[in-house]
């Protein structure tokens, strides 16, 4: 996996990941971040940074690491679980690390992403998740309609977020809860929004007709945490 960035190589040093060689440019400065690679024996590379330009569009500010695949959970450890978030997916990978943040935050279980057609743990996902993604589960599965049959066998109750339900805070999230976040645009499939026990959403009285993602599974979020804190 290939991440790049001055606060992503902290971040990975922090975490104590395999770091499997640093790419850095010769006009790279961090001491800290320096003499931490030398400490663990990372192999460095120094190259021109115009080099680095040409292979690696994003912000990379001269260091880009190669360290070890990330290392998703699995959904049989959900059975215990008591709050998940699902993403059905997503493309966008600037919502998701922003989901990542919001559900470590509010103590969210675990997160649902699909292994196909959509985003997946990125330089840039890790970038914006902010330290989050090196404290929550994350399971990758190979259909989100079979899963949510998984999750329904182990007791959950499962929300779906869309236009045409019922407004958010009038449910009751007094059991397991999966909560169900759609696609950028087009949001949940049918075949998913079949599959949910419930359908919620979140009033809309300006002239825009729906949130972003990531605003919409914070807002959502939030409301499961609040009335379970209640309790």
């Amino acid at each position: 996996m290939i991440v790049f960035g001055r606060n992503v190589a902290r971040e990975v040093i922090d975490s104590n990941k395999q770091i499997k060689k640093v790419l850095m440019a010769n006009t790279f400065d961090d001491k800290g971040i320096i003499s931490d690679l030398e400490k663990n024996n990372v192999k460095i590379i120094r190259v021109d940074k115009r080099e680095i330009d040409r292979k690696y569009k994003g912000n990379h500010q001269g260091i880009v690491l190669e360290i070890e695949d990330f290392k998703y959970g699995k959904l049989n450890d959900l059975e215990n679980a008591k709050f998940v978030v699902m993403l059905d997916h997503l493309e966008d990978p600037h919502n998701l690390g922003a989901i990542i943040r919001t559900c470590e935050a509010a103590g969210v279980d675990a997160i649902i992403i699909p292994k196909r057609r959509g985003v997946e743990i990125n330089s840039t996902v890790m970038k914006v998740s902010a330290g989050a993604l090196n404290n929550i589960n994350i399971v990758e599965v190979s259909s989100i309609a079979q899963t949510i049959d998984k999750l329904k066998d182990f007791g959950f109750w499962v929300y779906g977020t869309d236009m045409d339900g019922e407004t958010y805070t009038n449910c009751k999230y007094d059991s397991k809860t999966c909560l169900v976040i759609g696609a950028e645009g087009n949001g949940i499939s049918k075949l998913v929004h079949d599959k949910c026990d419930f359908i919620i959403s979140i009033p809309m009285v300006g002239k825009i007709n729906s949130l972003n993602a990531s605003v919409a599974a914070g807002i959502t979020i939030y409301e499961v945490v609040r009335q379970r804190d209640e309790r």
